[in-house]
This record gives structure tokens, C-alpha cells and sequence, in this order.
């Protein structure tokens, strides 16, 4: 895409993109994309304007091309500086007074995470066994999933789901669908005495505490101890409980809001799974990654320099 003409005099631009398709009918068609942007001329007004979702999903698709056309280092690398590139932007050319620590406007605080995480991902991760299938699988999910589900895999959602109640419950036709808090993802958030459900777009992992309440196995699973949860359990019964109602709700509420079906993993602290549960919590220290504290001191560094 290319500017030819002055958009001094310009208050708003429209990009349009069409696409010739064939439906399943066999019909051909003809889908028109249209959107209308303001033009400005500060860069203030860019950065408050600036979208972290889609700039990381962006990033996320060009990073897998660069995998592929050049290396992985260097599609590792571009991401890093892809952040601090935007925040030393943002400190000489928008801040009027210099201040000490990491500044970023409003809509970016959230950037140098989603890096990180990104860099944690298999698609991208260094340092660990990384099978070349899961490799270019992950790639493909980055590439071509819808931007939602791209950010719930660079980013899941934690839940405690030991405590569900009703308060500020959601009312669709008729079912109270809990909302519980959105939890870090750090091993710190997580207790022994609780259960935790992480929605990661295509899969959903539910975690036992090995300490976790009585009555949630009981109510929820349907076993009477944490010795008795299966191994290899995909299923939530139903049972006619309270509990067991909200957290069948919960899940089946997150699975209707996308046109896959996730499937459920109910791990335990023994289970092979716990691995890929952990690997999500991208704000800890890991033997080959930075945790979230350290990669901030380091993109910190880079733009005060």
C-alpha cells in the first residue's frame, strides 16, 4: 500500500479491500471490506489512538513470516525491538519532561507482556524441546486464527473457579453465567487449596490443587478426594449442585462464544498436561526465558539508553 496524495488538508481516509470467493453453494461472491480512519498530525494522537491487540497480532503474523524467510532469531528479535522501539518513540517524541522508569501511554502498558508472551509461545520459543510439528502448528494458529482467539493463545484467561458465586453473574436466556476475577498468570496467583480454569482459545485446562476443597471434587467432579480425580478426565458431569451448575455454565459459556469446540483437560499435579499449563504462565522465570519483571528492567534499559 502506498500514499499518493497530500493529506495535510484531510480530515478522514477510507481503505477498501474486496474479495472474490465461491460460497459453498457455489455462488460466486463478492465480500467488500470498507473502514474510515481520522488523519492526524501528532504523534500523541497516534499513540492514544493505537490498538495493543491488533498491533500484536500484526507482529504475531510477521514474526512467522520472518521465521520462515530468514530465522527464528531474527523474528525473535524484531518483536523485542518492535516494543522498545515504540516506547523510545514514545518518550523522545511525545513526552515533554523526562522522567525516570518505563513510561508508555495508556494503551500500551500492556505491550511488553504480550511481547513477552509471544516469545514464550511454541511458535517461537527458544530454549526448550520443542517438537517441529507443534512448532508450525502454533505458526499456523498465529497466522491465520481470528485476532480473539490469537490473544487468548498468546495470552490466556486464569480463573479461580473453586468459589464461583452468582454475584455480578451474567443472565442469558435465563442461565446465570458467573464472572470470576481474571487472574495473573504467574504460579504466585495459584494455590493448592483451589482449582483454576485457564481458557487458552483451543483448549481448556481445568487445575486441581492438590489440597483443593472437599466440596468442589465432590459437588463439581463428582469424586469423593483429590486421589480419585482420573487422569485423563475431558468431561464436567452433571450433577444437580449448585457448583457443578455455575462451572458447567462458566465453561460452556466461554465455549459458545467461538465456533470451535475446546476441549477440557482436568489436570492434576501428576498429570502430563501440568507442563503445558505452566508454560502459560508467562509472567515467571522459566530456565530459557525472562520473567515479566526482568523483560521490563531490559526494555527499560534499551530505551533510556
Amino acid at each position: 500500500m502506498s500514499i499518493e496524495e497530500n493529506l495535510v488538508d484531510m480530515q478522514s481516509v477510507s481503505f477498501q479491500a474486496a474479495l472474490l470467493y465461491t460460497s459453498s453453494k457455489g455462488e460466486r461472491r463478492i465480500r467488500v471490506h470498507t473502514m474510515c480512519l481520522p488523519v492526524v498530525n501528532s504523534l500523541s494522537d497516534i499513540f492514544a489512538g493505537a490498538d495493543v491487540q491488533a498491533i500484536t497480532g500484526l507482529l504475531a503474523s510477521m514474526a512467522v513470516d520472518r521465521s520462515v524467510t530468514s530465522s527464528l532469531s531474527d523474528a525473535r528479535d524484531a518483536m523485542t525491538n518492535a516494543s522498545i522501539d515504540s516506547l523510545t518513540s514514545y518518550r523522545t517524541s511525545v513526552l515533554t519532561i523526562q522522567q525516570p522508569g518505563l513510561l508508555a501511554p495508556a494503551c500500551l502498558r500492556l505491550f511488553p507482556l504480550y511481547i513477552l508472551a509471544l516469545l514464550k509461545q511454541k511458535a517461537f520459543r527458544t530454549g526448550t524441546s520443542t517438537r517441529l510439528d507443534d512448532r508450525v502448528f502454533a505458526m499456523c494458529q498465529l497466522k491465520y486464527q481470528p485476532l480473539a482467539y490469537v490473544m487468548l493463545m498468546i495470552h490466556p484467561a486464569l480463573y479461580r473457579v473453586d468459589d464461583l458465586t452468582d454475584e455480578g453473574a451474567l443472565n442469558i436466556s435465563e442461565r446465570a453465567i458467573p464472572q470470576p476475577r481474571v487472574q495473573q498468570l504467574s504460579v504466585e496467583k495459584l494455590s493448592r487449596e483451589g482449582a483454576f480454569l485457564m481458557d487458552a482459545g483451543s483448549v481448556i485446562y481445568l487445575w486441581i490443587g492438590r489440597n483443593c476443597n472437599p466440596d468442589f471434587l465432590t459437588q463439581v467432579l463428582g469424586v469423593p478426594d483429590y486421589a480419585a480425580v482420573p487422569q485423563n478426565m475431558n468431561l464436567l458431569p452433571e450433577l444437580d449442585t449448585a457448583e457443578s451448575q455455575r462451572t458447567r455454565a462458566f465453561v460452556g459459556w466461554l465455549r459458545e462464544q467461538r465456533p470451535f469446540f475446546p476441549i477440557l483437560h482436568v489436570i492434576r499435579d501428576e498429570s502430563p498436561l501440568k507442563a503445558s499449563f505452566m508454560q502459560n504462565m508467562i509472567e515467571d522465570r522459566t530456565e530459557s526465558a525472562l520473567s515479566y519483571y526482568e523483560f521490563l528492567l531490559h526494555v527499560q534499559q534499551q530505551v533510556s539508553k
